[in-house]
């Protein structure tokens, strides 16, 4: 069966009716807010209902996708040395796109002149000074929990990443007896992540009563920040695209940036379409191999890629929470930036689940830091749709450049091959991609057992 049947079921998914119903929300949000600004303002518990529901999440998600995460870097290291270029590479620049956002994010100053909520910047002072107080020593105490469940069932965040890398290395170092708790956790976080995915239909209602409420406080300048932040995301994105993996790629790889999305093109219309670089993944993976890059390198890199190097998302993490903080009116400090940073490095891998793993995410970084700014979330959750396709697009481009570099690194592509099919003189048959039965039901996951679910 045809690509495009396949794509046409990709874009009937119900979700796209929530993305919808979304715009309208925020759309409401927006004209009660302007028109009727004493009644927006009312509204705002509606949206801190639905971020205490995300804020719910916070600890399972972490949780599920940090054990299992770990065991997906035990199957990488199995296969020696391509899963560890590819981890190495994820690492890396999964951190530069972090420092990208926040350096971008310190430049736009997104969110500045809102000052949302004066009583919750007061109260963010008030934790910061009692935080240095208190000393390096009892912070790292606070980090342990009173027992290894509490971790995830009081909420508090660094807790239960601590908790989540002791239990996925102790599962690391039990071989193959330890895969029965790895299969275990992996059902926990389906039942998690339904959990989520039910609490994300309700977004519609937290969008609108968020949106009416900050239009309501502060009229057209909310609109002002709202697209601030969404451009400067944009052109954060275009940067690391054309300027950061244009030069690494040319540098390592000698290929043109431009020749490689030529000819992943259609693949970025799919994703265009979707909103969700998942629907592009069988195809990147038979786009690789005809480019020339060796099965077992695409076979590896490409699964784990979608899981451990989301680009556009990390930029995303730390361009909201810059912005969150700015319209709070208690800008983060560059400590505060600097530990944040660390903390998506490893809960960013967090973010690789289904819609609304990303903003459990976000939330988790600001609830470990200034739990006073985590009402904001309620804000993203308005504009999150209308920045999906550049996160989407910026994660497969990533993967695309990752898979092209690991074979060079390896050896493990036909260069000859490779400049044939950039060059148009060997399209792509789309006869060669799989059957439809299979192509849909294909997942990363079976690519890679261990690794957790992605998002876009």
């Amino acid at each position: 069966m045809s690509t495009d049947t396949s794509s046409s079921r990709v874009r009937r998914d119900r979700t796209h009716f929530l993305y919808l119903a979304v715009i309208a929300a925020v759309l409401a949000g927006i004209a009660v807010g302007l028109l009727f600004p004493e009644v927006g303002k009312d509204l705002k518990p509606i949206g801190t209902g639905f971020v205490n529901l995300i804020k719910m999440m916070i600890a399972p998600v972490i949780f599920c996708t940090i054990v299992l995460g770990v065991g997906s870097i035990r199957q990488a290291a199995k296969v020696g040395r391509v899963g560890g270029l590819a981890l190495g590479y994820f690492l890396v620049m999964s951190t530069v796109a972090l420092a990208i956002g926040l350096i971008v994010g310190n430049i736009v100053h997104p969110g500045a002149g809102l000052h949302l909520d004066t009583a919750a910047a007061a109260a963010g002072q008030k934790a910061a000074s009692g935080a240095a107080s208190e000393g390096l020593s009892d912070f790292l105490l606070e980090i342990i929990p009173d027992t290894l469940f509490s971790s995830v069932t009081e909420g508090d965040v660094l807790p239960a990443l601590l908790v989540a890398l002791l239990v996925g290395f102790a599962v690391q170092a039990m071989g193959r007896s330890g895969e029965p708790v790895l299969r275990a956790i992996g059902l926990l976080q389906k039942v998690v992540f339904k959990v989520l995915a039910m609490i994300m239909w309700l977004a519609p209602i937290g969008a609108f009563g968020a949106m009416a409420a900050v239009v309501g406080e502060t009229g057209v300048d909310a609109l002002k920040s709202l697209a601030q932040i969404m451009l400067g995301f944009y052109v954060t994105c275009a940067i690391f695209i054309f300027v950061i993996l244009a030069v690494i790629l040319w540098a390592f790889a000698r290929m043109n940036i431009f020749s490689l999305l030529r000819y992943l093109a259609r693949e970025f219309l799919l994703i265009l379409s979707t909103s969700s670089s998942e629907s592009a993944f069988p195809r990147l993976i038979a786009k690789m191999e005809h480019l020339g890059v060796s099965k077992p390198v695409v076979g590896i890199t490409v699964p784990v890629g979608y899981s451990f190097n989301l680009d556009g998302t990390a930029i995303y993490l730390t361009m909201a929470s810059l912005f969150i903080a700015e319209a709070m009116g208690d800008p983060l400090s560059i400590g505060e930036q600097i530990s944040l940073l660390a903390f998506m490095i490893i809960a960013s891998k967090g973010a690789a689940g289904i819609t609304g793993a990303g903003l459990a995410t976000l939330a988790g970084g600001l609830q470990s830091h200034r739990p006073d700014l985590v009402d904001g979330v309620g804000l993203i959750v308005g504009i999150d749709r209308f920045m999906s396709e550049a996160r989407a697009m910026t994660n497969f481009a990533g993967n695309a450049v990752a898979t092209v570099l690991v074979g060079t690194w390896t050896g493990e592509i036909n260069r000859e091959k490779a400049q044939a099919v950039l060059a148009g003189d060997l399209p792509f048959d789309e006869s060669t991609m799989l059957d439809a039965d299979d192509d849909e039901t294909r997942t990363p996951e079976e690519e890679a057992p261990a690794v957790a679910t992605r998002e876009s």
